[in-house]
């Protein structure tokens, strides 16, 4: 028996293929989710800014504007989880699709439970952010400031556009200043999936994070990549 919660989770479908969306939309309703769909990329753009659903499951193939094109231009006016659906074997898909600033990608085609389970993975870690009370509201690095309270970033006083994975990474990362931490442990913390050696995601995200935190992407100073270790996110430039 499913139970209906007072204001269940929104989320938004964007996918063209009418039966799979359908199916997929059934069951995420029965399971207690609020769920929209859309079919075209160019309504998804205008309903995703407008609407601002807690979260998007986005298809890469779609008419009118494709879903890498949908993730680049919602992402600085949404900043809740998109999850991408990408195809089984296309690492470049899953790479693109994180550039653009998707949170999560399951490869298709993706078992209900499955999906499911990344759902909920990913609005528990929002709600866990938003609810956490025992870490620093605020850190400063100099002219570099993460207000974890507002989930805000700024440098030298103007604010960093981050996606909201992006900003997760950050913030695991500079709250742990001067500790090596592993892929293995980025993966539990911010996935709550054990890492299988081989997904990129966590290095796309620091490659796009260091540039706008003011890190030298060729010579990194902040965010330092330890060989065979994992990321170091260093307090004082210079001290390390």
């Amino acid at each position: 028996m499913t139970t209906v919660q007072d204001n269940p989770p929104a989320i938004m479908i964007v996918e063209d293929d009418e039966r799979l969306a359908d199916l997929t939309c059934e069951y995420l309703q029965a399971n207690g989710l609020d769920v929209t769909v859309v079919s075209d990329g160019e309504e998804a753009i205008r309903r995703i800014r407008a609407e601002q659903p807690d979260l998007v499951v986005l298809d890469l193939m779609l008419p009118g504007a494709d879903g890498l094109t949908v993730c680049r231009e919602v992402r600085s006016a949404y900043k809740n989880p998109i999850l991408m659906l990408t195809a089984r074997t296309d690492d470049m898909d899953q790479v693109l699709g994180l550039e653009m600033g998707a949170d999560d990608y399951v490869a298709k085609p993706v078992k209900p439970r499955v999906l499911l389970a990344r759902i909920r993975a990913l609005l528990r870690r929002v709600e866990t952010d938003s609810e956490r009370d025992n870490s620093p509201a605020r850190l400063e690095f100099g002219v570099l400031v993460i207000d974890n309270s507002a989930r805000e970033v700024t440098l030298a006083g103007e604010s960093v556009d981050l996606t909201s994975a992006e900003y997760d990474l950050l913030w695991l990362l500079a709250s742990n200043a001067g500790t090596v931490l592993s892929r293995e442990t980025i993966f539990e913390k911010l996935r709550g999936i054990q890492y299988d050696g081989q997904d990129r995601s966590i290095d796309v995200r620091i490659s796009r994070i260091r540039p706008k935190v003011g890190d030298d992407p060729e010579n990194p100073k902040r965010i330092k990549t330890v060989r065979s270790k994992g990321y170091l996110f260093v307090k004082e430039i210079g001290a390390a």
